[in-house]
């Protein structure tokens, strides 16, 4: 039976010690969260993740959702642990407190999203869809679909879905079919089909807010016509009262590869009654708020499996007694000594920690980037943040998720045969790990993005920003004894980023395919050097604490040796990167397609 600790006391280093978040309280989102807040809000979230959440998940992924007249049934247990959820406040943490939000930190709200799809994934996209539809309502909605849609939708009460995919087209929205048909009462009606929609239908709640891109009549070809519509399960009378159902139905739930628990739809439009939000023809502008906050989220999900994957494969190691240490038996009174004593198994549970731990950083930086974005006094601080968080998603998306998928599969491979028997839970998290570097936009197009988009952005501003950033944390530190060993390699790293970015401007513009065979490496380049910079501040930051006697000195030291772990055998892969960039498209694209 797998198990699951919530990694309260590595977010207080992070939140308290590495960035500081008390320094922030000139935000609005900050006033509030003080250190005693904070560490008593992660201590909640880890009962409610360990006690009410992990104990569903086994269960809940074998049983499954159904479909039945018409409604889809999540597993035994799920609606009680929603209700727990929704009455602890958690669904409006971070929401505006206008509409009934608790206008946290995102920072805070990142974390205890790591701990729900840790100890649950499948129950945790029930809530986690319903913010990002709130959060795209709050931007784009009117006063009048605000007060209608948020204030349940913050408590709980109501949840939220996004509705990008149709049959015939994945990636290229710009094929879908749903139309909108203008109604004599200043609505619409939407007809059409979705799939792949998650949290589509289900029993958790009252009223689910489905937001849809559909083409008007008339509009435009392409991305440049479709807009974004508000198609509540159940129609709302004017007084706010649930009324009647409207056109939408669940058609068919997908038979997928893992997270069973969480009912992905096929959902049937009917002429169903529907709001447009945002501007005609806007609609894709509209639904980029949902999908970047979703993108990070999905980033999220690629470290959370990897954290409870790796929990559970480092107490198989200590307890699982098999041969003996190659140095000579660790344990002679007991017959074998446990697997952790192998260098192999202690290789895939090291990369799995240096993974998480910098990962988890770099999610606490994102985090402050939305916070400083949205709240920030200053505009060139507000503009200046929102650029960096625009580079830096793709690659949290994508990097991440793939890690996440790569680092549960090393947690698997430590329990041997029994991580392939479902009882251990390693078959379910990596089974639930697969989806991530496909939905909220495949990671290929994370890294197109990153090479075609964000790269250019400004004329080069931003990342020029980025490697500001970096490059000024090593020359502030270059000559501090503690630290010259992680700068050196740091800048050395840094350099190959910016020479394999350099050969990108000269190469991949004037030939698309240049960009294309070459944008999955660089994004897992710059994700290390990313990983690397957020390592070496981790560092700073211990022996500060170890110098000046505060904190928990096991815990840094531990915090310094994976890091030397992190430097000494996961930062050199920069170099191989850099040279798989600059091998260009050739090799990649030679063969004739019908070759393969």
């Amino acid at each position: 039976m797998p198990s699951y600790k919530a990694p309260t006391v590595d977010y207080q280093f992070l939140m308290h010690h590495v960035f500081d978040l008390e320094s922030y309280n000139n935000l609005s989102p900050f006033k509030e969260a003080s250190p005693d807040l904070i560490d008593a809000i992660l201590e909640e979230a880890a009962k409610l993740t360990e006690n009410v959440f992990q104990p569903l998940n086994q269960s809940g992924g074998e049983e499954g959702c159904k479909l039945e007249n018409g409604t889809v049934l999540t597993p035994k247990g799920f609606k009680k642990a929603y209700d727990e959820y929704v009455n602890g406040g958690w669904q409006g943490m971070t929401g505006d407190p206008e509409y009934g939000g608790q206008g946290l930190p995102m920072a805070i709200g990142l974390a205890i999203n790591e701990m729900l799809v840790s100890s649950n994934w499948g129950l945790s996209m029930y809530p986690g869809l319903t913010k990002g539809a709130a959060e795209t309502i709050h931007t784009w909605g009117t006063d009048e679909q605000k007060n209608t849609y948020l204030p349940k939708m913050m408590s709980g009460e109501w949840s939220g879905t996004m509705n990008l995919t149709e049959p015939h087209c994945g990636t290229d929205l710009g094929l879908l079919r749903t139309k909108a048909e203008l109604n004599d009462y200043g609505s619409y009606n939407i007809s059409g089909t979705k799939i792949f929609i998650s949290a589509g239908d289900h029993d958790l709640t009252d009223n689910i807010i489905h937001l849809v891109l559909a083409r008007i009549s008339g509009a435009p070809e392409g991305t440049d016509g479709i807009s974004l519509f508000i198609v509540p399960k159940i129609n709302i009378n004017d007084d706010g009262s649930l009324g009647d159902k409207n056109g939408v139905s669940c058609g068919s739930l997908e038979e997928k590869m893992g997270i069973h628990s969480n009912a992905t739809c096929l959902l049937n439009y009917d002429n169903a009654r529907g709001f447009l939000i945002g501007e005609e023809n806007k609609g894709m502008r509209a639904m980029f708020t949902m999908m970047n906050e979703a993108r990070l989220g999905v980033g999220v999900q690629g470290l959370a499996i990897a954290e409870v994957a790796n929990q559970n494969a480092a107490e198989y190691a200590r307890d699982r007694l098999q041969g003996r240490a190659l140095s000579g038996a660790k344990y002679p009174d007991q017959a074998a000594d446990p697997i952790i004593v192998h260098p192999d198994v202690r290789r895939m549970l090291m990369t799995n920690r240096a993974f998480t731990e910098g990962a988890r950083a770099m999610v606490m930086w994102a985090a402050l980037q939305f916070d400083i974005s949205k709240f920030d006094e200053n505009e060139e601080n507000r503009n200046k943040a929102e650029d960096m968080l625009s580079l830096m998603t793709p690659m949290i998306k994508s990097y991440m998720t793939d890690q996440g998928v790569e680092a549960t599969s090393r947690a698997m491979q430590c329990l041997g045969g029994h991580g392939y028997i479902n009882e251990w839970g390693m078959t379910q998290f990596l089974a639930d790990a697969r989806i991530a570097p496909i939905y909220e936009g495949t990671n290929g197009i994370q890294a197109m993005d990153l090479i075609g988009r964000k790269l250019p952005s400004k004329n080069g501003e931003v990342i020029r920003d980025y490697f500001a950033m970096i490059q000024n944390f090593i020359d502030e530190n270059k000559n501090n004894e503690d630290l010259s060993h992680y700068t050196s390699l740091l800048e050395k790293a840094l350099q190959r980023q910016q020479t394999a970015t350099m050969w990108l401007m000269q190469n991949a513009m004037s030939d698309p395919d240049q960009a294309g065979a070459t944008a999955h490496y660089y994004l897992n380049l710059m994700a290390l050097v990313s990983m690397g910079y957020f390592w070496a501040d981790m560092v700073e930051k211990s022996k500060k604490m170890l110098a000046a006697g505060e904190g928990n000195a096991d815990f840094l030291k531990s915090k310094i040796t994976t890091a030397n772990f992190f430097f000494n055998h996961l930062l050199p892969e920069t170099t191989s990167l850099r040279y798989k960039i600059e091998a260009g498209a050739k090799d990649v694209m030679d063969l004739d397609a019908e070759a393969f």
